[in-house]
């Protein structure tokens, strides 16, 4: 590995070759990108034209890597998405043909109108970086990462995805509508042709992966660690909760918050990182018990009050020094 590449520095450039397109969400990118940082998949929600698919192909096209769309309907079948095995006349013999889902970056569009026996046909792929058809084990390439787009669940012609597929996704961000001055952006830009299919590649793929080795590095002190098993337990205890964050839950938040670190460009990890990126991780893995719901409470509502009720380690300086 090139000691030399700098996480921070990569993030820059991508964010702000992301953000020619995508205006007044700072914030956003910067979680989209901890995501492709952690080798995590990223889930993007929000009402229609809010720049939810825009943002998940700009990221790709500031990746030199491979990239492949998805669009999720009723119709697509798993085979589709996975591949499947083909007779060959020549050869006498079957053989698979890959699926779309063999690519570096996956751009899962609208992931909540297909099916659930067609969402199901990710969980592997999501969970092991691999794909079994009829028997046989296929290795996705690396890195790999799915970027799904939906469209709340309120929302004619969408099924909700199931609690394990949510488990596997690392962050779930939503877009939001943009403020006025963002949106006269927006409309600019479009009228004078800014377009996230011509965005060009400002990192490879060599250096994308020594990043995320970089990453990985990070340091993280153990009381950081106790940190995020706290807050994960506090929402299984909550009662607003009928299932809180399992342990995957916990190993996310410090997978996620080694990457939302370099953000900042620091090598180690604070409380803070964890905080801040405590309701991406976190609020899409809680099931709310049906009174919570009926009484309008939220994952998000349950995530904020963790927060405020688990005490923090520490400061970022006694961290650092450790």
């Amino acid at each position: 590995m090139n000691p030399t590449v700098d996480p921070g520095a990569a993030y820059r450039v991508i964010a702000d070759n992301v953000q020619r397109v995508i205006q007044g969400k700072p914030e956003v990118i910067r979680l989209a990108v901890t995501a492709l940082f952690a080798e995590g998949h990223l889930l993007i929600e929000d009402v229609p034209g809010t720049g939810k698919t825009s943002l998940a192909i700009s990221l790709a096209h500031s990746l030199g890597a491979q990239w492949r769309r998805i669009q999720f309907t009723p119709d697509l079948l798993p085979a589709e998405i996975t591949g499947n095995m083909v007779f060959h006349q020549e050869a006498h013999e079957f053989q698979f043909h890959y699926g779309p889902i063999f690519t570096n970056i996956v751009l899962a569009d609208e992931i909540n109108r297909g099916t659930p026996k067609t969402q199901s046909a990710l969980l592997e792929v999501m969970a092991e970086r691999k794909v079994t058809v009829d028997g046989a084990t296929h290795d996705a390439p690396r890195p790999f990462m799915v970027v799904a787009t939906q469209n709340p669940i309120e929302l004619d012609g969408t099924y909700k995805l199931p609690e394990a597929q949510l488990d596997r996704f690392l962050m779930r961000v939503s877009m939001g509508y943009p403020d006025h001055d963002a949106e006269v952006r927006v409309v600019i830009g479009n009228a004078e042709g800014v377009d996230p299919h011509r965005l060009p590649a400002v990192i490879d793929l060599g250096v994308l992966r020594q990043v995320t080795a970089r990453v990985l590095d990070s340091r993280v002190d153990p009381m950081i660690c106790d940190y995020a098993v706290r807050l994960a337990a506090g929402t299984r205890r909550h009662s607003a909760v009928r299932y809180g964050a399992s342990p995957r839950g916990s190993v996310s938040l410090i997978r996620a918050a080694r990457a939302y670190a370099w953000t900042d460009g620091r090598p180690y990890v604070t409380p803070d990182d964890v905080k801040e990126i405590a309701q991406a991780v976190l609020a899409h893995r809680i099931i709310l018990t049906p009174d919570a719901e009926l009484n309008g409470y939220s994952p998000a509502k349950v995530v904020t009050d963790v927060l405020a009720d688990t005490h923090v380690p520490g400061s970022a300086g006694t961290l650092r020094r450790q």
